[in-house]
């Protein structure tokens, strides 16, 4: 009887089988074509750059070696002091802070060459007082009696120092009778612009082309030639005076 059950089970297993898989299984009757592919189907590929999987190493150049060189050494001092294992943690954290430090350091020399050169200025000042510097500019023109600055330049043979003093007295007077608006700030190309055209413009042009040669250009001059410098710079004040 038992034996009777087992054979039952199994037939009806075997007959649930096949009812699924006549359910299930489909067959494909579709012909299949082979894909032909032509030479020009490859060469799209091939000039595609999303298919090219080469990887093109860059050229090593010099800067590429000389920050090898610099890493390298950096490497060799930490791995002295930390030593080999703890050397590449301490490294990374220095190569992160060594751009501030860089640019700490060069704000540093900056702020300490202008502190140098502005210190030198004021010391030569005082030793050489046929220096002056533009801060000198506005004390000279609103303080200074220019004209008797000019005789102590020409009693010194100080020729240069005494047509930097007439110039001055020229601009002096221009801003006094308010042809020129002085400022600090402004150049020489800014006063000659203020000036309406005519002869004054001129020679206001031929007594800053001269000035900014004797003066800017450091061009020594003789009694000879500052005499003949002197001339336009008093033809030019006999005009101011005659605008006035």
């Amino acid at each position: 009887m038992r034996n009777l059950l087992t054979i039952l089970l199994v037939l009806l297993n075997w007959t649930i089988l096949f009812a699924q898989n006549d359910s299930i299984v489909r067959y494909d009757s579709t012909e299949m074509q082979p894909l032909e592919i032509s030479e020009d189907d490859l060469q799209q590929f091939l000039n595609d750059d999303a298919f090219n999987y080469e990887v093109a190493e860059p050229k090593s150049t010099w800067w590429d070696a000389v920050t090898n060189w610099f890493y390298n050494i950096i490497r060799s001092f930490f791995e002295w002091i930390f030593g080999v294992e703890n050397a590449g943690g301490y490294l990374a954290i220095f190569l992160k802070i060594l751009p501030y430090l860089l640019l700490a350091i060069f704000l540093y020399l900056v702020i300490r060459f202008f502190i140098k050169a502005n210190t030198r200025s004021l010391i030569y000042n005082e030793k050489n007082p046929n220096m002056v510097i533009l801060s000198e500019e506005e004390r000279i023109i609103k303080t200074e009696d220019i004209q008797q600055l000019i005789k102590e330049a020409l009693a010194e043979n100080n020729y240069r120092l005494a047509v930097r003093y007439y110039y001055l007295f020229i601009l002096k007077l221009l801003s006094e009778r308010e042809m020129i608006a002085w400022q600090r700030q402004k150049t020489n190309d800014d006063y000659s612009n203020e000036l309406s055209g005519g002869p004054l413009k001129q020679q206001f042009n031929r007594a800053t082309l001269l000035y900014d040669y004797i003066w800017y250009g450091e061009f020594q001059i003789d009694q000879e030639r500052y005499s003949k410098v002197e001339e336009v710079f008093v033809s030019l004040k006999n005009s101011i005076g005659t605008h006035g």
